[in-house]
């Protein structure tokens, strides 16, 4: 199950509007295997959106070559509707797509476009609804426009999720929700992934959500990719990353402070129960100590 679903091979994209024209995409290449979480990232105008519209084939090659799940997206006579049935794609704001009067109706337009039967319709939409945390029992019959926007981006998520796709792209997927909105979409995200093995891909500017979700970031800068790898060595070179007008993830920033005082923190550490847990580790070994803020509350005042 470690094998590409996606191959790009020195894609260039031109955007072709006489008399002018504008390279969106430079020379691209990268590869995203089967069940992995990526994550794009970049200021805007960077190339994002442009490249993950070729992976549905809303776009195609100028030069170049692009394969996904086996299929040749520049092949002229590729069968589109086939592609994006296995390439969901869910955009900014999803919920603003909504029109069925229930919560069922909307998740089943989908599948129905599919002209699947209705015992498999009604399947894909139940399990769709359930793995998004919305109960068909409970929420099928409602109106989605009676939900909180956490719970209607999770319909048109559901909407996506009944189509079976083998790639899911979420281009800025939690813009405009509050935080708990956002813990809680990825935490649906997180399961749909461990539980049917869809490959996600990231397009966002929120640095902290893509150090907590993907497992490998590429940067595009103007229409190239400049830099690639885990997380926490991509944003490591924090300097680099503010060159191109990207902002560190305030804990990495954090840890790249303490490193500089002199702190030896390893590589491998990125989240704040690792950091902890080693400088608890090591304090005796150094000229400082760790204070966990509850347990100080907790002390007499002298």
């Amino acid at each position: 199950m470690h094998d590409a679903i996606i191959q790009v091979e020195h894609l260039t994209h031109i955007y072709k509007t006489p008399p002018l024209e504008k390279k969106a995409l430079d020379d691209v290449s990268l590869e995203i295997k089967r069940g992995d979480c990526v994550a794009l990232i970049g200021f805007n105008g960077s190339g994002k959106s442009t490249l993950v519209q070729h992976f549905n084939g809303l776009l195609r090659p100028t030069l170049g070559s692009l394969r996904v799940d086996g299929v040749d997206v520049g092949d002229p006579h590729v069968d589109l509707r086939a592609l994006r049935q296995r390439v969901g794609m869910l955009f900014q704001f999803p919920e603003s797509q909504l029109f069925a009067p229930t919560v069922y109706a909307d998740v089943a337009f989908g599948p129905q476009r599919m002209k699947l039967g209705r015992h498999e319709i009604r399947a894909r939409v139940k399990g769709a609804l359930r793995s998004v945390g919305l109960p068909p029992e409970e929420y099928g019959h409602r109106s989605p426009f009676a939900l909180s926007g956490g719970q209607r981006r999770r319909v048109a998520l559901a909407g996506v999720l009944a189509m079976s796709p083998r790639i899911l792209i979420l281009d800025e997927p939690t813009v405009g929700l509050d935080g708990e909105g956002r813990a809680e979409f990825y935490s649906y995200l997180q399961k749909v992934r461990s539980e049917h093995g869809v490959t996600i891909i990231l397009v966002s500017h929120d640095m902290s959500e893509v150090a907590s979700m993907a497992g490998w970031l590429y940067v595009l800068h103007h229409g190239r990719i400049v830099m690639q790898g885990e997380p926490r060595h991509v944003f490591a070179r924090g300097e680099q990353l503010r060159e191109w007008d990207l902002a560190v993830p305030p804990l990495h920033d954090l840890l790249t402070h303490l490193r500089r005082q002199g702190i030896a923190l390893p590589v491998e550490i990125s989240t704040v129960d690792e950091a902890f847990d080693f400088l608890q580790a090591h304090r005796q070994k150094s000229s400082f100590q760790v204070v966990c803020p509850e347990a100080e509350a907790d002390q007499p005042r002298r």
